[in-house]
C-alpha cells in the first residue's frame, strides 16, 4: 500500500524565524518579513510557481531545452469579511526555446503543458482552486 501523506516540521529558531523540514532532511528557513527570508505567503506562492513550473518543464524539455524559463506569480493580499488572504492568482511564464523543429514543438505544447497542470496535474494549483477545509489543531 502507498503512504500518500505529505508533512512538513516547523521549528521555531528564534523570534519571527522558523525551519522548516521534509522527510527527506531537506530544510528551508522562513519568517515573519522581518529580514530577507521568505514569508509564508511568499513560500505558498513559490509552491504555486514551482509546482506548475516542474510539469510545464517536464512536458516541454522532451522537446527541446529552454534557453529562458521564467516563472513569475503574484496576487493580492486582502483583508476583508473572509479574513487575510490572496486574491488574483496569477502564474505568468516566459519562456523561450531555440530554434528549429524541437524548439518549436516544445513552443506549441507549452500553452496546453501549463493548462493541463493547472487544471489536473499541480497538487498546490488544484488544492488551492477546490478549498481544501485546514484544521488547527492544538496537543
Amino acid at each position: 500500500m502507498t503512504d500518500n501523506s505529505r508533512s512538513v516540521r516547523i521549528e521555531r529558531t528564534s523570534t519571527g524565524r522558523y525551519r522548516a523540514t521534509n522527510a527527506r532532511g531537506g530544510e528551508i528557513v522562513f519568517g515573519s518579513g522581518d529580514d530577507a527570508d521568505f514569508t509564508p505567503v511568499e513560500l505558498l506562492l513559490a509552491a504555486l510557481g514551482g509546482c506548475t513550473s516542474i510539469d510545464v518543464d517536464i512536458a516541454t524539455s522532451r522537446h527541446a531545452e529552454p534557453t529562458e524559463f521564467t516563472v513569475t506569480v503574484g496576487g493580492n493580499k486582502v483583508a476583508d469579511d473572509l479574513g487575510s488572504h490572496l486574491t488574483d492568482l496569477e502564474v505568468r511564464f516566459h519562456v523561450t526555446f531555440p530554434e528549429g523543429k524541437g524548439g518549436d514543438d516544445a513552443r506549441t505544447i507549452l500553452p496546453r503543458a501549463a493548462r493541463t497542470s493547472h487544471d489536473r496535474l499541480c497538487t498546490v494549483s488544484r488544492t488551492i482552486e477546490i478549498g481544501t477545509p485546514v484544521e488547527a489543531v492544538v496537543d
